[in-house]
């Protein structure tokens, strides 16, 4: 491995390897993924083998179990557990993820716009038409303390939406 490859963050190799794949179909990308990981020698991923078409299911046991074992989990993997139902729901999921689970390089106590259109990115989710718009309505809505000028943090609210509410219906399930 180089040393250019040993300095990146997880979230700039996240980011690459999101940009070398996009230009695939689901197909291809599931199978550029599974000879990655076979080539790195990767075991345990969280992954079924099914593809995430909304009708086949992401795994969410081992994803589930990923979290509550306190091992570390990229954003994308969080959003599919999550299931965030708007665009606000998947800031707090953002600012849980910065604040709870991201590795150390990356975690941050308080979010801007720039992190909302990155980790969207990362996640796969939809970017928001006004990223600091997001941030503001979010505050609105009580998930979000004010930490600065731009920069909001995740209060108990939103920690307990995205800890104990989501996914929606999880506990009726049960």
């Amino acid at each position: 491995m180089s040393t250019e490859t040993k300095s990146k963050s997880l979230g700039q190799a996240i980011d690459e390897v999101i940009a070398a794949l996009e230009g695939l179909d689901i197909q291809s990308r599931a199978t550029a993924i599974k000879a990655a990981c076979e080539h790195l020698k990767v075991e345990g991923v969280a992954n079924t083998g099914k593809l995430a078409d909304g009708g086949n299911g992401s795994g969410g046991g081992d994803v589930k179990n990923s979290t509550a074992s306190g091992g570390v989990v990229d954003i994308k993997t969080l959003k599919n557990e999550k299931q965030p139902g708007s665009a606000i729901e998947m800031a707090c999921v953002v600012g849980y993820y910065l604040q709870n689970i991201a590795p150390t390089d990356e975690k941050k106590s308080a979010i801007k716009g720039e992190d909302i259109d990155k980790y969207f990115r990362q996640a796969g989710y939809p970017l928001p038409k006004a990223k600091g718009q997001l941030l503001i309505d979010a505050k609105s809505s009580g998930y979000f303390d004010s930490a600065g000028v731009g920069a909001y943090k995740l209060n108990a609210v939103g920690y307990n939406l995205i800890a104990h509410s989501l996914p929606r219906g999880a506990n009726a399930k049960k």
